[in-house]
């Protein structure tokens, strides 16, 4: 993972928007599904126009998705964090294979369903002897956008991450009919409304529907309440 950028960062502001510096590219990335309506690839749009900073909705009911409009202040939004502060490292589960390992915070997902095809990752890890196996975790867990799942290379000790660009996603889910989260791609530093700095992860997704329980990060509210974008 490169690091971000020093003037690269979202801030949180009070129960208001995501406050973005840095001028982070900004685009659609839709998830695109197989045959039988399993997670397989994700489908990057064009960039949106932005200036160096910007404001991202947080509350969800902005007309002028997905940029903040001044709603969150009209209708008294509420955006507590609620999440935990420890390291990934901490929060996860470990899944042991031959070869590879599977960390899993579960209070992190963002029910992006990568996980899921081929037998899913879980059973998946128990044949990373194989190669081919091997090479299909890495892929599937490397999709997931929250950073619910590590791969981790028992030979190295080493996270096996993708190379994701400093970059922002505007998540759309079709096959749930829904708008996902915002994916924070690439290690950008996430600041709490009250100053702390979340751990800076290469993946990392942030409520966009105002619905969460795990604020600021996603836990899959939008699914539930069909949350919409007009750029969906």
């Amino acid at each position: 993972m490169i690091p971000a950028g020093k003037d690269v960062r979202v801030v949180i502001s009070k129960n208001g928007p995501y406050i973005v510096t840095g001028q982070v590219p900004l685009a659609t990335q839709t998830i695109g599904v197989d045959g039988e309506g399993g997670s397989e690839t994700w489908v990057a749009g064009e960039a949106l126009p932005t200036p160096a900073g910007y404001q991202l909705c947080r509350c969800g009911h902005s007309s002028s998705k997905p940029f903040c409009d001044g709603t969150h202040r009209k209708i008294g939004f509420d955006g507590t964090e609620t999440a935990s502060r420890e390291p990934y490292l901490t929060q996860a589960k470990v899944s042991d294979g031959p070869s590879m390992q599977l960390a899993d915070a579960h209070k992190l997902c963002a029910s992006a369903r990568f996980c899921d095809p081929h037998g899913q990752v879980w059973r998946q890890v128990a044949q990373t002897d194989k190669a081919g196996v091997r090479v299909m975790f890495i892929r599937q867990v490397g999709h997931c956008p929250s950073g619910r799942l590590e791969a981790w290379d028992k030979g190295t000790d080493e996270s096996v991450e993708p190379e994701l660009p400093v970059s922002i996603g505007l998540v759309e889910d079709p096959q749930q009919q829904c708008s996902g989260p915002l994916w924070l791609r690439g290690g950008i530093p996430l600041i709490s409304s009250d100053g702390f700095a979340y751990e800076v992860r290469n993946r990392v997704t942030l409520c966009r529907c105002g619905q969460s329980r795990n604020k600021p990060f996603c836990d899959g509210s939008h699914a539930a309440i069909k949350f919409r974008d007009q750029t969906w």
